[in-house]
């Protein structure tokens, strides 16, 4: 008489764990309000550190760093998930705000969003080339499309970002850290949310969902 084999359940998939919504935005834009309302306080003064003077920016930038991946990691603790856009960031942010900091110059840290866009818009191009849409792969779970609509919002969303990356540099460039801090706290984000409500007719073109009666 032999015995039965065992059998094993297979183990349900795991993804990542659902949060408030609240908590996860206060996690995600708290930092850079504060970075704003920081530099708002302290951008006309000058803080002398072991000999050296820094401005205010360069302050709010130092503390800026360490709040900001605590965040991060609080928003991975609490999701188990951490998307690729948000690692890539929080590298550079550590890179170029590091930079700013150690070498007392906030130029460094003024041009991390013109690498970020350009390495997000690299990146989209590459799968393009390759007939892909590495953006479905990032949110098809909140915009469900036929493939069709996600190449076509995969190029418009790369030519946003390498636009961004364009205005960050003129901005920078030719204005005032007080207007550069205006336009990266509130700008970019706005260019964003105005870019994606003019995309209604590509969803409703393309959408995969059954139209409600």
């Amino acid at each position: 008489m032999t015995n039965p084999t065992p059998t094993t359940e297979p183990k349900p998939a795991t993804g990542p764990k659902t949060v408030n919504p609240m908590l996860k935005t206060a996690l995600e834009f708290g930092p850079i309000l504060a970075f704003f309302a920081a530099y708002l306080w302290l951008k006309d003064e000058i803080f002398t550190i072991g000999g050296t003077e820094y401005n205010g920016f360069i302050l709010v930038t130092a503390a800026f760093i360490p709040i900001f991946l605590l965040c991060m990691g609080v928003l991975w603790k609490l999701t188990g998930h951490l998307s690729r856009m948000q690692a890539v960031t929080a590298v550079l942010i550590v890179v170029f705000g590091g930079l700013s900091v150690w070498l007392n110059d906030e130029r460094f840290f003024k041009i991390k969003p013109t690498l970020i866009y350009l390495l997000f818009g690299g990146a989209l191009a590459i799968g393009l080339m390759r007939g892909q849409s590495w953006l479905q792969a990032v949110m098809e779970g909140l915009m469900p499309l036929k493939q069709e609509g996600w190449m076509i919002l995969t190029r418009r969303v790369m030519w946003l970002f390498f636009g961004l990356a364009a205005l960050n540099e003129v901005i920078w460039r030719t204005m005032s850290t007080e207007t550069w801090v205006y336009f990266k706290t509130f700008g970019l984000t706005a260019a964003i949310v105005v870019f994606f409500m003019f995309q209604g007719g590509l969803f409703k073109k393309y959408s995969t969902e059954e139209a409600a009666e």
